[in-house]
């Protein structure tokens, strides 16, 4: 029979025995009782077994499976469960294999006093067999004996019988206990076996069989748990990977160093598999050492090709040896197995014990030979064989692996043309080729998203051959790592050095305007404007190269950086920003696109979107893990911006989620500073605190200002939304305060509108005008249909008075601005209380109903509460059908009400209602007559519109 594993057994009530192999199987920690992870059928089957031999309905069983799979624990689980009978014992070994009954004497040896029961004939040759006589054994008599010892044994309790690594039990002893497990059907007597494989043919032919198969993921996932509590969840799913479902595989890789190489690539040349632990590589090595030579070599070949090709391993196969016959062994012995096209190893650390307990010479032959097997167009796989083969340096199989890692290169495999280049610079004779191909394997792994492997090869082929030719070669990666990852301030250092080492103005340019971008991170305009100044350099590049595409670019790139930094001085014409524009620069490389706060500024977002999301998807057909990342964190700052949350979260969580694959630091916190604007929006202050705490612990120390002025930003903005303004400028302010670790003057515009709001809210008309001013000076430069709007709202809520209404009208109307939802709802918002204040109701209805459906569908929960609650003071006294104590408050009182109930100050009450601190005190002092109350503590339990607040004081009276 054969049974899975598909279920746990908890086996109670019985000790847990000390196992000779651990790792086989492991009882859960902790537990009261001892649970055999993933063998409930296993153990079942086991438990029905012996309750029949107790029973008198003797007979065997042979747990077979490969090393390491947990038969040894399933073996020690039936001894326990045979508590109270006699256990016989005894565990075959290669060395005493060619010792006729070795392994009968040691599972005699215990019970060798009661010979002297057997009829003479038996008792003598048993003795014999034992090295007790001088009598020759005769195999028929001695399996006679057995069957009368052990028979006798049984008539006074059950026996077990068990043989572990019967594979490895001499001839004499294993034809003798396959007599006994077929004569026992009477007795209570079973025989348990264990073995490699499958019983079919040899001794054990015939008797009942149970598989034991690999662990479920499930049941590895539980035992790698409690091998190694606490394990990283990608290195523990990567052990369950490699490890097949071997349980002694998984308690033995959890003590290697398991973590794959970029792209989950294997260790090895040519991927033979996954490392071994000494036990595991002991045991299969011991199996293949047993076959015959030209069979080992037929594995030994297989393991190296590594593909599967089965006429590869014949043609490699036929000049060593390898004939039918050796096809024949390796099938019957379940190691390999042909299916379809592809010979296949039946586990993943069959080929890795091959591979890895062959010699050295005997795989540079077999990889030479699969070389020379190998069809002409497989160039490729030719290179790696000659390469695994070489044990010198060697120019020609060098330039074979680098002319596939261009091929590679040509069809999006980063991982695999990194791992050619690195090869190739190792076989390299002379430094400047190693080098070479160091750099260009440090650009492939940087595209593919392994940023740890592009340092270190970097490194190496810096201390091989320098900083500048490896920039050259490299394009000028040390910068654009630097960062993506590291220091600004030092990015831009490496980047402007390396504009004059490159080949080719467009590379400058890339280089030079992601050093601009590493200036604007930093909040540095020295900087940036020393950046500008190399970009103007590049011009006369340009024309040597007579790329009109770009002279036309260069003026619109240095418009763009110039964004509003506080200097007063004069200002630049705006960008043309079209979408003509745009797309070109798409069309170039979109790494010259300014960043998604930038785009913002200059109102160019729409064009920007456009080629972000073209790229976005050319990136992932490409596998480049790195840009698409960047890419995804851009666009998830222009979906929000354009009301397109869902989008924007989604970008920002799989833009997160490739960002720490990759170790692009400062990525993950753009992506962090989105889902904290989302949440500052929607009212999860806890939400936004962990995003921007986590953000400030890589911006601070590294000095990126940009993000942590956006952490500022998010956070300031769910303090203005919750009503607490003077919480809210604390944060807001900072951004424009010189030297500050938030400073910055992009964010500072971007934020100027909601400090302006706090500053109206919290009495600081000084803030707020300064505010007003940088906005309506952006708009005038820039036009951006943003800032245009956010002018017209700030002079409305600033400067207030009759021209109040123009000026929000006047913000609703700009073309563009309801292309940006939630601010133009906030203009509504804001335009509707303050009609509602001129009492003027139905228009203020009208334009508070607007607001809190635009906030509904965003989820902008505390915003379109402020709406509604706008909206029920627009119908004046409560109704005269209302119940309840509130039945006689106006509105205004009502809400009044509400608000000092929850538990905000008359300061903070005023804020939120735009009213004076002393209008709430008058409002107050009517409310407490009117609902019989004498304390602002009571209002705490007094139900508002059908809710009742809880805490606070206790019942009124």
């Amino acid at each position: 029979m054969s049974v899975g594993s598909a279920s746990s057994a908890v086996v109670s009530g019985r000790p847990w025995p000390v196992f000779p192999e651990p790792g086989a199987a492991t009882p859960l920690r902790g537990a009261t009782t001892t649970e055999l992870i993933g063998r409930g059928a296993e153990t079942a089957a086991l438990d029905r077994w012996w309750a029949g031999v107790a029973d008198a309905a003797g007979s065997a069983l042979v747990l077979w499976g490969e090393p390491g799979i947990g038969k040894t624990a399933l073996l020690e689980y039936a001894v326990a469960a045979a508590a109270g009978g006699t256990v016989l014992r005894c565990r075959g070994t290669r060395t005493e294999a060619g010792l006729e009954f070795a392994a009968l004497h040691e599972l005699l040896w215990p019970v060798v006093d009661r010979l002297d029961i057997l009829p003479a004939p038996q008792a003598t040759a048993l003795r014999g067999a034992l090295g007790l006589g001088g009598e020759p054994a005769a195999r028929f008599l001695v399996g006679a004996a057995v069957l009368s010892l052990v028979s006798d044994l049984a008539r006074q309790r059950p026996v077990l019988v068990v043989v572990d690594d019967a594979q490895w039990v001499d001839e004499a002893t294993a034809h003798c206990l396959g007599f006994l497990a077929r004569r026992v059907r009477s007795e209570a007597v079973g025989v348990l076996f264990t073995g490699y494989e499958d019983p079919a043919a040899g001794p054990w032919e015939g008797l009942p069989s149970i598989e034991v198969v690999g662990l479920a993921d499930d049941d590895a996932r539980r035992l790698v748990d409690a091998v190694l509590p606490g394990a990283d969840r990608g290195l523990a799913d990567h052990v369950i990977r490699t490890a097949g479902g071997n349980p002694l595989a998984l308690r033995e890789l959890c003590t290697l160093d398991l973590r794959p190489e970029p792209g989950g690539a294997p260790r090895r040349p040519f991927g033979n598999g996954a490392p071994l632990g000494p036990r595991l590589r002991r045991a299969f090595g011991a199996r293949v050492a047993a076959m015959e030579p030209s069979t080992r070599a037929l594995l030994l070949l297989a393991a190296a090709e590594d593909r599967g090709a089965p006429h590869v391993v014949h043609h490699a196969g036929s000049g060593w040896g390898v004939d039918p016959a050796a096809w024949d062994q390796v099938r019957r012995s379940g190691l390999l197995r042909t299916s379809g096209s592809r010979v296949e190893f039946r586990h993943p650390l069959i080929p890795a014990a091959v591979y890895d307990g062959a010699a050295f010479t005997e795989r540079q032959a077999a990889h030479r030979a699969l070389a020379d097997a190998l069809p002409e167009d497989a160039a490729e796989e030719r290179a790696w064989h000659l390469a695994a083969a070489a044990d010198a340096a060697d120019e020609d199989v060098a330039a074979l692996l680098e002319r596939s890692a261009g091929e590679r290169l040509r069809h999006d495999a980063g991982p695999t043309a990194m791992r050619a280049l690195r090869r190739a610079a190792e076989l390299s004779p002379a430094p400047a080729d190693a080098v070479r191909r160091l750099a260009a394997g440090a650009r492939a792994a940087w595209d593919a998203g392994h940023a740890s492997a592009a340092g270190q090869l970097l490194d190496d082929a810096e201390r091989l051959g320098g900083e500048v030719i490896v920039a050259r070669h490299s394009g000028g990666l040390r910068g654009i790592l630097e960062s993506a990852h590291g220091v600004p301030e030092r990015a831009h250092h490496y980047l402007t050095r390396d504009m004059t080492a490159v080949d080719g103005a467009r590379c400058a340019l890339e280089l030079g305007t992601t050093a601009v971008h590493a200036a604007w991170s930093a909040g540095r305009t020295d900087l940036r404007q020393q950046a500008l100044r190399r970009l103007r350099e590049v011009d006369a590049r340009v024309e040597v190269d007579d790329d009109p595409s770009l002279t036309a670019l260069l003026p619109v790139l240095r418009s763009w950086w110039s964004c509003y930094d506080g200097t007063g001085g004069p200002a630049p014409a705006a960008p043309d920003g079209g979408a003509d524009t745009v797309g070109v620069l798409g069309a170039l490389t979109w790494e010259l696109l300014p960043p998604a706060p930038l785009a913002q500024a200059w109102g160019i977002e729409g064009p920007v979107l456009d080629v972000l999301r073209l790229r976005a998807a050319r990136l992932r057909r490409r596998h480049e893990r790195s840009g698409l990342a960047v890419v995804l964190s851009r666009t998830a700052v222009l979906d929000l911006a354009a009301g397109r949350w869902g989008g924007a979260m989604t970008a920002a969580s799989d833009g997160l989620r490739l960002a720490e694959e990759v170790g692009a630091d400062h990525v993950a916190a753009q992506c962090r500073t989105t889902l904290a604007a989302l949440a500052a929006a929607r009212g999860d202050r806890a939400v936004v605190d962990e995003h921007a705490t986590r953000v400030l612990q890589v911006s601070v120390p590294r000095g990126v200002r940009a993000l942590t002025a956006e952490a500022y930003l998010y956070r300031g903005r769910a303090a203005l939304f919750a009503g607490q303004p003077h919480e809210a400028l604390h944060d807001l302010t900072a951004l424009a305060e010189p030297g500050h670790e938030a400073a910055h003057p992009t964010f500072a515009l971007l934020a100027a509108v909601d400090t302006a709001e706090a500053a109206v809210q919290a009495g600081h008309t000084d803030v707020a005008e300064s505010r007003l001013t940088t906005v309506s000076a952006w708009a005038q430069r820039s036009g951006a249909a943003w800032a245009r709007a956010a002018a017209h709202r700030l002079r409305a809520l600033v400067r207030g008075g009759a021209a109040a209404e123009d000026a929000y009208r006047a913000a609703l109307d700009v073309p563009g601005a309801a292309d940006h939802p939630f601010e133009h709802a906030r203009t509504r918002l804001l335009y509707g209380e303050w009609l509602r204040r001129a009492r003027r109701r139905a228009d203020a209805r009208h334009q508070l109903a607007a607001a809190a459906q635009v906030f509904d569908r965003l989820g902008a929960e505390p915003l379109r509460r402020r709406a509604l609650r706008e909206q029920d003071l627009t119908n004046g006294p409560v109704a005269r059908n209302a119940t309840g104590p509130s039945a006689e408050l106006t509105a205004q009182e009502l809400r009044i009400a509400r608000l000092a109930a929850e538990g905000l100050t008359n300061r903070e009450i005023a804020a939120r209602l735009l009213i004076s601190p002393r209008t709430v005190g008058h409002h107050l002092a009517n409310v407490y007559p009117k609902l019989g109350i004498t304390s602002r503590a009571r209002l705490a339990r007094i139900e508002f519109a059908g809710e009742l607040r809880v805490g606070g004081a206790g019942p009124v009276g």
